[in-house]
């Protein structure tokens, strides 16, 4: 073949010019199995009310961690209140599409500085996600973040989006309601902390989704927040293609100062 010393020395020069292309292919091709490893730790979380139609309602997303009886999420997926009176309950939803196994939940640890909550759950233990250490990610690396970005309307089926760590930026707590602008949230709003900004396309769902190695499924953020250009509603109309992800070593430090096994 008279091309082949031609091919031979394209690819080697390749190798060494373009490094990045072979790490890119190699997460891409990585990416099915790990989506198919971590799933089943991927969880929908809201309320569960037997009489009320539909009895289910999801809120955000969550992912199991420590001995797989615990999910994290963020601390805004929670409801503000609970109807007690007619047995509504904070519930994390397993399992795929009609097969679901719905499970009481309770929130054990919070930490509003950086919008994380974590849930106790009743029943057997699922499969849990281990967390890496987000001090290591950097600009321009790529990750995935699997959930449910539009609530019930895929039912129990979650999604899976990849974007590049765009710029690892100050920024302010969100406000989970305007009437807890009070001295403490104030004060928090002067000392913003690091988030990863991603150019990939999220939804209000999405929130406390894992962000993770393509590679290995270790966990270095949790989807947080969309950039809305207007309305809430804009953002699945029209989303911006830019989130946020909390860097996983706050979610680590809560586990740690609750106690929790990671």
């Amino acid at each position: 073949m008279k091309n082949a010393p031609l091919l031979f020395l394209f690819g080697l020069l390749s190798s060494f010019l373009f490094p990045d292309l072979r790490t890119f292919s190699a997460e891409t091709q990585a990416l099915p199995d790990t989506v198919d490893r971590i799933k089943p730790a991927i969880v929908a979380v809201g309320t569960y009310q037997k009489t009320r139609r539909p009895p289910g309602i999801f809120r955000g997303t969550g992912f199991v961690v420590g001995n797989g009886l615990y999910v994290a999420t963020n601390f805004h997926v929670l409801p503000d209140k609970i109807d007690i009176d007619k047995r509504e309950y904070v519930a994390v939803f397993a399992g795929k599409g009609e097969v679901t196994d719905i499970r009481e939940a309770t929130k054990v640890a919070e930490d509003l500085d950086h919008d994380l909550a974590v849930l106790r759950i009743t029943g057997s233990p699922l499969p849990a996600l281990s967390l890496g250490d987000s001090s290591r990610v950097r600009e321009g690396e790529s990750y995935a973040f699997t959930g449910f970005p539009i609530g019930m309307v895929l039912g129990l089926h979650s999604a899976t989006h990849r974007g590049t760590i765009s710029a690892i930026t100050p920024i302010a707590i969100p406000q989970i309601s305007a009437q807890q602008l009070e001295k403490k949230v104030l004060a928090r709003l002067t000392a913003p902390y690091d988030v990863f900004q991603l150019d990939a396309t999220a939804y209000p769902g999405n929130s406390g989704s894992p962000l993770y190695d393509p590679a290995t499924g270790q966990v270095v953020g949790i989807l947080n927040k969309v950039f809305v250009q207007s309305t809430k509603e804009s953002a699945i109309e029209k989303p911006s293609g830019i989130s946020y992800a909390i860097p996983v070593n706050h979610l680590r430090e809560l586990l740690k100062k609750s106690g929790i096994d990671r």
